[in-house]
């Protein structure tokens, strides 16, 4: 995260065993081996909305954090929709403490499989549905904030949901290790923090992969500091050839809905936000062999007067006129200040001798290409 100095430039429970002395109904072994395993309805599918059973049928939870249903379900938002837990893909068939493990064809029991058992990974996960009620496929990425049982927050999770298709719903596992000290997680202890969703073709590119166009343009964390908000853009090389470009990024301000968001000034350079800082002159050609990056960035202040204060979730950024588009999601809290600046591109000097897996966020550590401190 940026300072002051305006350096965004840059979590065991064991079956003692069967004693052959010990005699056990048929009907208890039965109720045993079928408990023991956790299974879902046909209806739980993705797309369904199924009751989980077995072990991992964790209750779902109030708005204290407390249980109370079958399978954790609940937590929905903007198309995101907590289903339940279930165990984890094969973690029925873990060897036993005695190196062997109950079965019959399609059903499991050993130790592992039980709550809190098992490796640090637990035999549960989450499961949860996204879905688009859009007209065309679009990227979420979602947090999930983890709470102990009693709803204090723990640990937030981020997890991308690529290109889920018009009217589609899918299903995906929010995979943890657990809670501090050997809790389990719950689904009625997940909750939904943020959805972010844009069109799959202009999401901003994963580290692990490069666009057609050779160009991997993402925005970081950014940061406030009494009043002033900046937020840093990355533009890197990641193609084969030298790219070169000169002047601002082509901006285009989104609300929720992806529409345009008009009636906001977008001023060339960061001379007319109080605190932001001067540009140190005009734009001036920048080249990128690849490997190489360059940054811009945008600065804003969340001053609120007379009027209604504006809020722009979706910024659609071009590194130059004409190129293909990214849709960042900076959260632009602009206040009734009606502006928003934008630093011309810039080489990004610290980006020398770095690889190109990094994910264009916070670079905790390094120089900024204004000698500063780039944003944490």
């Amino acid at each position: 995260m940026v300072g002051v100095r305006w350096g965004w430039w840059g979590g065991e429970m064991r079956i003692p065993p069967f004693r052959t002395a010990l005699a056990v109904s048929g009907v208890l072994v039965a109720g045993l081996v079928l408990g023991g395993c956790g299974t879902e309805s046909a209806g739980s599918a993705a797309g369904g909305g199924g009751e989980t059973t077995g072990p991992c049928a964790g209750g779902a939870a109030d708005d204290h954090g407390a249980s109370g249903g079958t399978n954790g379900a609940g937590e929905e938002r903007d198309g995101v929709r907590v289903v339940g837990t279930v165990e984890r893909d094969g973690a029925g068939v873990n060897a036993s403490p005695s190196g062997r493990a109950s079965q019959r064809p399609g059903v499991s029991v050993t130790a592992d499989s039980l709550p809190g058992a098992g490796g640090a990974a637990g035999p549960c996960v989450v499961q949860y549905d996204v879905t688009n009620p859009g007209a065309e496929p679009f990227t979420y990425t979602i947090t999930f904030s983890l709470m102990d049982e009693q709803g204090r927050a723990m640990s937030n999770v981020e997890e991308t949901v690529a290109s889920v298709g018009a009217g589609k719903t899918v299903r995906r596992t929010l995979e943890h290790g657990g809670y501090p000290g050997g809790g389990v997680l719950d689904a009625g202890r997940v909750r939904i923090l943020d959805v972010e969703r844009v069109p799959s073709d202009e999401a901003p590119a994963p580290a692990s992969s490069c666009p057609a166009s050779g160009l991997r343009l993402t925005a970081d964390q950014g940061d406030a500091a009494m009043g002033l908000r900046v937020v840093g853009l990355h533009l890197e090389n990641c193609g084969s050839r030298t790219y070169s470009l000169e002047g601002y990024p082509v901006l285009q301000l989104l609300d929720a809905e992806h529409q345009p968001v008009d009636g906001i000034e977008i001023l060339r350079g960061t001379d007319g936000i109080p605190m932001a800082g001067g540009d140190e002159g005009p734009p001036r050609p920048v080249t990128l062999r690849p490997g190489e990056s360059a940054v811009s960035g945008l600065a804003w202040r969340n001053t609120t007067e007379f009027g209604e204060a504006v809020t722009v979730p979706y910024v659609r950024v071009r590194a130059e006129a004409g190129a293909d588009p990214v849709t960042v999601a900076p959260h632009l809290d602009l206040g009734t200040t009606g502006e928003l600046g934008v630093r011309p591109w810039r080489k990004d000097e610290t980006e020398a001798g770095r690889g190109t897996g990094d994910s264009g966020s916070g670079r905790p550590g390094a120089q900024g290409p204004y000698g500063m401190p780039s944003s944490s």
